[in-house]
């Protein structure tokens, strides 16, 4: 992942202009860092099949991570969870000002279809990406996701329907991430299984998170932590000991999946994945 962090440094979005604190807004939280998760799933396919596109393959990794990155930046907005701290740096809004950070997020997301749009794969593939990015980040993935988590608050779900909240706002960008390494290698054979796995990888990732919030401090987590209490996340409906116990669950039938795998995927994966997977075993 270190030739992907070099290569988000040197397309850190630009924008000349009177703003004095615009471009900085855009390339604060990208520069802050993260655990590139997303990235990494979608390269590590794509390693796995064909490790002479992984420099094409960089631009869709970005794409995503530029969408992710502006999911967060609106996500600790007042208006939304009000946090101060992201990646261990003070939250745009902090940082800049609130319409700053929305409109930075604003910009993060259209630029990631921008840069999907000019990425060098055939037209035919582009269409293909920017369709599976925006269906999974957009009305009837993320965004309708973040919508339920903020309707809801204060108002208890049952387990069914948080894991509907969170296949939405975290598990389909995941899966998105997995299945365009699929389409940019030309696997879409085995696209809708690893879509899948990577659904099932989503919601054992926000379960994760959700224990970790209860668990670390701030300055662990380089984020806000112990600020779910009015939240549908699952620790707060199912309680700790069964977060752990649906965790554990989770990652054997993940491990399990990954057996079904060509051994150069399984590879690939189980070096990404096993310290999510076994993270709290």
């Amino acid at each position: 992942m270190q030739n992907f962090e070099q290569f988000l440094i040197e397309h850190l979005p630009t924008s000349k202009s009177i703003h004095p604190d615009y471009e900085s807004a855009l390339q604060n939280m990208l520069i802050a860092g993260g655990k590139r998760f997303r990235p990494a799933l979608l390269l590590g396919v794509v390693k796995a099949y064909n490790p002479l596109m992984l420099d094409s393959a960089r631009h869709a990794a970005f794409a995503i991570e530029l969408l992710h990155t502006y999911s967060l930046i609106h996500d600790d907005l007042p208006a939304m969870d009000d946090s101060p701290l992201r990646r261990g740096k003070p939250t745009l809004h902090v940082t800049f000002d609130e319409v700053t950070a929305i409109l930075a997020g604003d910009a993060l997301n259209t630029y990631s279809f921008e840069v999907l749009a000019n990425a060098p794969f055939s037209d035919a593939t582009r269409v293909k990406l920017i369709r599976e990015l925006a269906s999974n980040g957009g009305l009837n993935g993320m965004v309708l996701g973040q919508a339920i988590d903020c309707y809801f608050e204060n108002k208890p779900l049952n387990v069914e329907d948080i894991k509907i909240l969170h296949t939405n706002k975290t598990a389909k960008l995941i899966a998105a991430s997995m299945k365009m390494g699929a389409i940019i290698v030309g696997r879409e054979d085995v696209a809708d299984e690893l879509y899948d796995f990577g659904i099932k990888l989503g919601l054992l990732f926000q379960i994760q998170d959700d224990i970790l919030d209860v668990t670390l401090s701030s300055e662990e987590a380089g984020k806000l932590t112990n600020n779910d209490e009015d939240k549908n996340s699952f620790v707060t409906i199912l309680g700790l000991d069964e977060s752990l116990k649906q965790a554990n669950e989770l990652a054997d039938e993940l491990t399990e999946a990954m057996l079904s795998f060509d051994e150069n995927l399984r590879s690939e994966l189980s070096s990404l994945l096993t310290k999510y997977i076994n993270r709290h075993k």
